[in-house]
Parts: C-alpha cells; structure tokens; sequence
C-alpha cells in the first residue's frame, strides 16, 4: 500500500500542473453552469427570456473567467506575486486569452457545423479540447511564463 501511495505522490508531483489544470478547469466549468442557471432563473422574473439568457450567460461566463484567473495564477502556474501592476498584466492576457478562444471556438461551430454540416456535438467536443489545450499553452507561455 504505501509503494502506491509512493507512486501516486510520484505521479502526481511529476503532472501536478495539468492536474491542478484540468480540476480547476473541471470547477470552472461547474461554476459557469450554476452561475448562469442561477443568474437565469433570478433575472427571467424581471426581464424577458432572451434578455435573460444573454445577460446570465455573459455574467456566468465574467465569474467563471475570474475564477479560473484567482486559481490558475496562485494554485496551477504558482505566480504568486500580488505586485498590483503584474496582476492586471496577467490578468488582461488572460482575459484576452480567453476572448480569442471563444471566438475561435465560435468560429469553428460556425464553419464545421452551419457550413459544413458536420455535426455539432462531435465538433463542439473536438473544439473544446483545442480550446483547452491552447488556453494551457497561452497561459504557460505567455501569461504565467516563468521568470528564469
């Protein structure tokens, strides 16, 4: 037992950044979710449907970038300066990150799915994990690059 506890400690101190990456990514995702299905539900009592849904999911998707910035800065890539100015680097990087793969995300649900006709869940999953992979990269090299 304690030769795989060893093991896993092994593992998981040799991809603790992807790790940490994909669970935090995971909680983001929830956070998205509930956020809009909260926000929805709240502001559909005082708005119309549509203006409902547009506003929810813009606000869910403010909150989960935030929270993906707290917790990919201080737990995934560890740049733990609060330095005021480096933060609101990082931070607009980030969020310009993240704007650039939406929109190509977007970008390719428009020309695999309502051009090419491919179909959508399958394109929406290959899209997602190119999204992710180029958020990781973006964020490892560029907006929480280590200093050497």
């Amino acid at each position: 037992m304690k030769q795989l506890y060893e093991k896993c400690l092994e593992l998981f101190k040799k991809y603790k950044e992807t790790i940490l990456y994909l669970v935090f990514g995971g909680l983001t995702t929830l956070i998205n979710i509930v956020s809009f299905w909260a926000l929805n539900k709240l502001l559909v009592l005082s708005m119309d449907k549509d203006t409902a849904l547009m506003v929810s999911n813009a606000a869910a998707w403010v909150i989960s970038v935030l929270f993906a910035f707290v917790t990919n800065k201080l737990f995934v890539f560890e740049s733990k300066s609060l330095h005021v100015g480096l933060v609101l680097k990082e931070l607009v990087l980030f969020v310009g990150a993240r704007l650039f793969s939406g929109a190509l995300d977007m970008g390719i649900m428009y020309l695999f799915v309502s051009i090419l006709g491919f179909n959508e869940l399958v394109i929406k999953i290959l899209s997602n994990i190119l999204v992710i992979i180029i958020n990781y990269v973006l964020s490892k090299l560029i907006i929480f690059k280590k200093k050497k």
